[in-house]
């Protein structure tokens, strides 16, 4: 199928041009929404290893938790960015319908509490925000309320964008990496590659956020990459390692219009670079290998048995 007819299909713009200084107040409203949700997730669903049983997951129409446990069935909750409703739908068959509009953050709390309660869902979460500097506790903060459904709609396309590259990159490894998700903390999409051997335990330091979380999401040495709505004009991919190596902050990297920035220890490509770009997908999948190769070659990461050559893909194992 032609690419175009491909895009036609999919409902939503690729690379889509979204300015933060259009919706940075409802960007933020969002962001708050998505931590109610994803703590929901959290108190429900078993442990893993790094938290990656608490992100979400790019949807075919927005963001869902997928499945939850519970009692002896599951629930999800999936922001539908098609029309524009929190969806909470349990595996008998009840579901509730929360609508996506201006409206508070403590009016969008009391609404899922409500809810879930009225799925027989009976979940308690701690209602304070995370890795936000100014954080207002869910049942008080009315000031984030705003809600434009046209710009979440290119915010789930810049996200639908980069989950393609992102999961494309993702399948050319083999060793311990995780899923392509949305960590509801820090609003961002990410992947982690994972070197196998042991980290040093993390200093911590995010705001409202204990240092004991910090040291399990790093507890082995990683490559971690993704796509971040805040930082430039219209969002940012970032690369960066832990540890970092000696060494890495002058690897080269490509694109050109990327680069390493020491205030926070990450390589930084803007969304706009790669969006206006002759080849967006070709120029993130640039970025990712290469910043990925400044912690491989740098830290001596055993490439041999944790890459995989896409020509034997297909082959058998």
């Amino acid at each position: 199928m032609p690419r175009s007819q491909q895009l036609r299909l999919s409902g939503i713009e690729d690379w889509p041009r979204a300015p933060l200084e259009e919706w940075a107040e409802t960007r933020d409203t969002l962001h708050m929404w998505a931590q109610i949700v994803g703590k929901v997730r959290l108190a429900q669903a078993p442990m893993v290893n790094h938290w990656w049983q608490v992100p979400l997951y790019v949807s075919t129409r927005g963001l869902t938790t997928s499945a939850i446990p519970y009692g002896e069935g599951t629930f999800e909750m999936e922001f539908d960015f098609c029309d524009h409703h929190l969806h909470v739908r349990a595996s008998d068959g009840g579901e509730r319908r929360i609508a996506l509009e201006a409206k508070s953050v403590a009016v969008f709390y009391d609404e899922t509490l409500a809810a879930l309660d009225a799925l027989g869902i009976e979940v308690a979460i701690r209602p304070m925000p995370v890795e936000v500097e100014s954080a207002i506790p869910f049942p008080d903060d009315t000031g984030h309320a705003s809600y434009r459904p046209d710009h979440v709609r290119r915010f789930w396309g810049q996200l639908t964008s980069a989950q393609r590259v992102l999961a494309e990159f993702r399948s050319r490894f083999i060793g311990k990496v995780s899923p392509v998700h949305f960590f509801w903390g820090s609003m961002d999409l990410a992947v982690t590659r994972f070197s196998g051997r042991p980290a040093p335990p993390h200093p911590g330091g995010a705001p409202h956020l204990a240092d004991w979380i910090m040291v399990e999401a790093y507890s082995h040495e990683l490559s971690s990459c993704g796509f971040w709505p805040g930082g430039s004009a219209e969002g940012t991919f970032y690369s960066y390692a832990y540890p970092e190596p000696a060494g890495y902050a002058q690897h080269p990297v490509r694109p050109t219009a990327a680069a390493y920035n020491a205030d926070v220890g990450e390589f930084l490509l803007p969304y706009e670079a790669v969006r206006t770009s002759p080849d967006p997908d070709q120029a993130l999948l640039e970025f990712l290998q290469s910043s990925y190769e400044a912690a491989a070659q740098n830290a001596r990461w055993d490439r041999d048995a944790l890459e995989d050559r896409p020509e034997r893909r297909a082959a058998p194992r």
